[in-house]
């Protein structure tokens, strides 16, 4: 997430856009013991610069553990072989959100990295999913367009239905959603927003880049009344992003924030987690031995109380 209290950025990424992909989806999980990677995010806030120079909520961490995957964090600074490696150990990967300079900044050009790898492996029938939440969301579609197309659509601090498109009845993301689950979605506040740029539904169906890659979801209006996209996911690759955070609903608390708790807000967060590390079973990725997985994994390092000062409760340091 943004941190709570500082908000976003603007910024470009440019790689080659891969064609897309054949169908990759197994008939079936392939791997009951996946492991997602969630790349690291740099600090920027002064308070919490004391406890390292990465981190990652730990909200997302329990989001993924929630759905039975275990968490590698991956570290910025890294070499290339080193995360070639980490890749072909992983089963899919997640992208936060924060606040960062997606132009120059070490997560800028760890994540390219990791996106081409992706497009790559699954050019080749290597099945390998990525989700980006929030800057995760925004990072995908600079990525895939090939330029920066953010703009102003503050959502700061709100919840919200979404309003789903067409499309969204014939998705893979929602298509194990209970129809009664699905119309709330449409008319509950489910969604916890927290976001002060985007990509608008009018500049995304004008971009023939993003228009091919992904089917739109969702939309949403913003404080000015710009309608954004707020979900997304590949037509053809298994990548997804949210303009929104699932996170939140079962793992963030601060009252000073509107983080949906109802049952319903409870079950979408959980069902979304599900489908993705439910997408990373299908992934092969394996390491070379436990030793090596154990190392690799979050359970070495202890979360950080931090919620005096943060909207997180808790967050890991690297």
């Amino acid at each position: 997430m943004e941190r709570l209290g500082h908000l976003l950025f603007l910024s470009t990424v440019s790689v080659t856009l891969a064609r897309p992909a054949m169908e990759l989806r197994p008939s079936s999980p392939v791997n009951e013991r996946p492991v997602i990677g969630i790349l690291t995010q740099e600090v920027s806030d002064d308070d919490m610069r004391p406890f390292g120079k990465t981190y990652i909520p730990a909200s997302y961490v329990k989001y993924i553990e929630s759905a039975g995957s275990r968490v590698a964090p991956i570290r910025l600074n890294l070499t290339q072989a080193e995360y070639e490696k980490i890749f072909a150990e992983i089963n899919g990967l997640l992208f936060i959100g924060g606040a960062v300079d997606l132009v120059q900044s070490d997560y800028a050009l760890t994540a390219k990295f990791f996106y081409k790898l992706a497009v790559k492996a699954n050019d080749a029938g290597d099945f390998f999913p990525l989700w980006g939440t929030c800057m995760g969301f925004q990072l995908l579609t600079v990525l895939v367009a090939g330029e920066d197309l953010l703009t102003n659509t503050t959502a700061e601090n709100i919840a919200m239905p979404l309003n789903l498109t067409a499309e969204a009845q014939s998705s893979r993301m929602f298509e194990s959603f209970p129809p009664d689950l699905l119309r709330s979605l449409t008319q509950e506040p489910l969604t916890g927003n927290f976001h002060h740029y985007g990509v608008t539904e009018k500049v995304f169906q004008e971009n023939a880049r993003l228009r091919e890659f992904f089917s739109v979801l969702s939309t949403n209006v913003a404080e000015d009344g710009s309608v954004f996209v707020s979900t997304m996911e590949g037509r053809q690759y298994p990548f997804y992003g949210v303009q929104w955070h699932p996170e939140v609903n079962r793992f963030q608390w601060n009252p000073k924030y509107h983080f949906p708790h109802s049952v319903n807000a409870v079950s979408l967060s959980a069902l979304l987690s599900d489908f993705f590390v439910n997408e990373g079973r299908k992934s092969s990725h394996h390491f070379a031995n436990l030793e090596e997985e154990n190392e690799a994994l979050i359970y070495s390092y202890n979360p950080v109380y931090i919620a005096n000062f943060t909207g997180y409760e808790q967050a890991y340091f690297f």
